[in-house]
């Protein structure tokens, strides 16, 4: 059957649709496909793999959290140049920014003679005015510049203890730059001397509260050493230095070494300084110790000035030898002096026939005997006067004889070995023409090397002499110091055994409790060159009012403080504060808890005492405060105007019957406040 034309061309019209329908939705799919593929390549070639994408006909969705709002624009201007603009849709959002972190709190203090400068980020809470005060008070009129800036963030744990004890440490340090921070201390100075560099760092680390992590750095100048000097030994006792001076460690290191190879054992103290005649200084005394590690004896360098002292058992070719070696080797701006001593014949100082001797010895207690020859009266008179303004007027006793066979250079030599023996806690200095001896026992570290500079300095060359000083840890003032703590125990165990008591109700010391008293002084009169502050802290029981007894333990530990001024104790670091009833050690039930809570206590005064003794003035304050309001509202009461005679009347009838019973209170009242300032 054959196909109407109608319906061949309804047909091939539907088929047709369909084609189109089919090549449509297969070029839609492409262009959706290939779409969103250049679109993500290009996303992920940007590094903005955050984002999403998706199509839908010839719309391209974009979508995802940004890190930034830069980078959610910067991605959908990449995708913009992979298709037209208008078919992009964004879908993006942005990623919640993070909450801002609290600034970090700091103050650099810059100190030094110009003035103090503050720079850094404070809390708006700082009372700024109060602490810029605080700083003027230790600038002693220099400028104070403050370049603060402040933030409205509350302040972090620590903050407050930091700034209190950084300045502080400001007011210690003339020199210095102090950092704080919350909960930090870090501070770099610059010391006078090695002694005070020491004394600071010890006081410091004593103050810091223990919240508070401390590091310091504070130097100190190299003392200038006159003359430069160095003396090194070789005796039956092994080698050693008397005296030890370089310039810097590299030259300390080598001559430590050449040291060690001529047999010296232990650890060598060798002064950095300032003053080395020359920089051939360290190759000058490594020649200088090789010499003397084959002659024995010593070899003294004193500046430029060389002196090698060879023992009385070398032989003279080896002497000859050593000698000729070291004039040569030496630089050219050392001169040398060589030495062979006989055996030296010691006399003693009465021995008109032997050699001339004077011998000065000094006892533990201090006393100086000079005996042995002198050349005239006028050196006599000269050696005394220097005695007695070195060792004391009274304790010098003078024996010496005239010997006018005397040597011209006699006077020097006993000048000298008496200048030496001042170096010493005890011994003794022996003089002879060929030879000075030093001997004793001292409590200085360095006194050694001192008397070895002395005796260099005013010898001159050529001139023999020998030093055996032992350092005794004892003698030594510092190293004897008690630390702060002992001297508050030792007062306390003086407490211990017998109080400081008081008459009754009274400020006035018992005369019971005045040994207490001297024997605190004495421990007092110990410890003055300690670096501590003390509180002498009154408390009281708890039998009547509150306010009384706060005023009567100040009073009593002011009492302490004049009793112990009276005893000539320098109290410049000594602070009187009454606390009353607040404290108690034992129950106030009992007798025996009221009589332990009835004390006075000594005790450091750190950061935690003064916020403890602030508080308690404080509650005074405010006690005192509230005591004046309710005087003045008592005042503040008066009659109604609009009162009747009657009601007058009346009144005073009953202010009569009031006033009567109130006499038998108030009497009352005061035989109880009299009975109680007696139990105090």
């Amino acid at each position: 059957m054959r196909l109407g034309p109608k319906i061949i061309s309804a047909t091939s019209l539907i088929l047709a649709a369909l084609g189109c329908w089919y090549v449509a939705t297969l070029a839609a799919d492409i262009i959706e496909e290939r779409s969103g593929q250049a679109v993500a390549v290009a996303l992920i070639e940007a590094e903005h793999d955050w984002a999403d994408v998706h199509t839908d006909g010839l719309q391209v969705h974009i979508g995802g959290i940004a890190p930034t709002e830069a980078r959610r624009f910067n991605a959908l201007h990449v995708a913009g140049k992979m298709v037209d603009a208008t078919r992009i849709v964004d879908g993006t959002t942005i990623e919640p920014s993070k909450p801002l972190a609290p600034p970090r709190y700091s103050i650099e203090i810059l100190r030094n003679d110009e003035g103090i400068t503050l720079i850094g980020l404070v809390p708006e809470s700082l009372n700024r005015p109060e602490m810029v005060a605080e700083i003027n008070a230790l600038a002693q009129g220099a400028e104070v510049i403050d370049l603060l800036e402040s933030a409205s963030y509350p302040e972090p744990r620590g903050w407050t203890t930091a700034v209190d004890f950084g300045i502080e440490a400001v007011g210690r340090l003339p020199r210095s730059k102090v950092s704080i921070s919350a909960g930090a201390v870090h501070v770099t100075a610059i010391s006078n001397s090695e002694a005070e560099k020491q004394q600071l760092e010890s006081a410091l680390a004593r103050r810091v509260p223990k919240s508070i992590a401390l590091s310091f750095s504070i130097s100190a100048p190299r003392p200038v050493i006159t003359p430069f000097t160095l003396r090194f030994l070789v005796d039956s006792t092994g080698a050693r230095f008397d005296a030890c001076s370089v310039d810097n460690t590299r030259e300390r290191e080598k001559i430590v070494e050449a040291a060690v190879e001529a047999g010296l054992e232990g650890e060598v103290d060798c002064t950095l300084g300032l003053g080395v005649p020359t920089p051939d200084w360290a190759d000058a005394v490594v020649l200088g110790i090789a010499a003397v590690a084959e002659t024995g004896g010593s070899v003294t360098f004193s500046d430029a000035d060389v002196t090698l002292v060879a023992t009385e058992e070398t032989p003279q070719a080896v002497f000859d030898r050593v000698v000729g070696e070291l004039e040569s080797n030496l630089p050219d701006v050392f001169s040398l002096s060589s030495v062979l001593p006989e055996k030296p014949e010691v006399a003693g100082e009465d021995d008109a026939d032997g050699p001339a001797v004077f011998t000065a010895t000094r006892s533990p207690e201090g006393q100086v005997q000079l005996r042995g020859r002198i050349n005239n009266d006028v050196v006599r008179e000269t050696v005394t006067s220097f005695a007695k303004a070195r060792f004391g007027h009274e304790d010098v006793y003078m024996a010496a004889r005239i010997d006018e066979d005397l040597p011209p250079e006699w006077p020097v030599r006993v000048l000298a070995a008496l200048q030496s023996l001042a170096e010493l806690s005890k011994g003794a200095a022996v003089v002879q023409e060929d030879v000075i001896e030093i001997h004793g026992t001292t409590g200085d570290k360095d006194a050694r090397a001192e008397i070895a500079r002395i005796l260099s300095e005013k010898l001159g060359e050529a001139q023999n002499y020998s030093i055996d000083v032992t350092y005794d840890e004892a003698l030594d003032p510092v190293a004897a110091l008690p630390t702060p703590d002992e001297c508050v125990d030792q007062i306390n165990e003086i407490l211990a055994a017998s109080k400081i008591t008081f008459a009754p109700g009274s400020t006035d010391i018992e005369a019971s409790a005045i040994g207490t008293v001297n024997q605190i002084a004495d421990v007092l009169k110990q410890c003055k060159d300690v670096d501590m502050s003390i509180e002498i802290a009154g408390h009281t029981d708890s039998q009547g009012r509150e306010e009384m007894n706060l005023d009567l333990s100040q009073k009593r530990s002011d009492a302490v403080l004049e009793a112990l001024v009276a005893r000539r104790v320098l109290t410049s670091k000594i602070a009187a504060m009454g606390y009353g009833e607040s404290t108690p050690i034992a129950d106030n039930e009992t007798e025996e808890g009221r009589e332990a809570n009835r004390r006075i206590e000594f005790r450091l005064i750190t950061p935690e005492t003064e916020a403890r003794a602030e508080d308690a003035r404080a509650a005074d304050a405010a006690a005192e405060t509230a005591e004046d309001a309710g005087t003045s509202g008592e005042q503040a009461t008066v009659p109604d105007a609009d009162t009747t005679t009657e009601d007058t009347a009346e009144a005073t009838d009953e202010s009569a019957d009031a006033e009567a019973d109130l006499d038998a209170t108030s009497g009352a009242a005061d035989d109880t406040e009299h009975s109680t300032e007696d139990n105090q």
